[in-house]
């Protein structure tokens, strides 16, 4: 059974960084198209960044410039390095394939706030 394992999350003040991972056990993911995604209190979840099995890259406007999707295909794992955070990118985020999505993890909290 495929699980995905979200981690890296915290506390940070505007303006800071954090670098999120996403493992997988019973799938591998250098076969997959996969997506971060993020859900915000109240709000929908909303995917924010993809990256394909070839490595091309695509961001929702308001993460361009400041978010960056990377994989280790000889880790299983999936990263987003998260710059310049402000406070509406509060959210617990996800790591998924956007087709045939895989059952969601847990997630990793994402406060940013001073």
């Amino acid at each position: 059974q495929v699980q995905l394992v979200e981690s890296g999350g915290g506390l940070v003040q505007p303006g800071g960084s954090l670098r999120l991972s996403c493992s997988a056990s019973g799938t591998t993911l250098r076969f997959n198209m996969m997506a971060w995604y993020r859900q915000a209190p109240g709000k929908q979840r909303e995917s924010v960044a993809t990256i394909t099995v070839g490595g091309t890259t695509n961001y929702v406007d308001s993460v361009k410039g400041r978010f960056t999707i990377s994989r280790d295909n000889a880790k299983n794992t999936v990263y987003l390095q998260m710059n310049n955070l402000k406070p509406e990118d509060t959210a617990v985020y996800y790591c998924n394939r956007p087709n045939l999505a895989y059952r969601w993890g847990q997630g990793t909290q994402v406060t940013v706030s001073s």
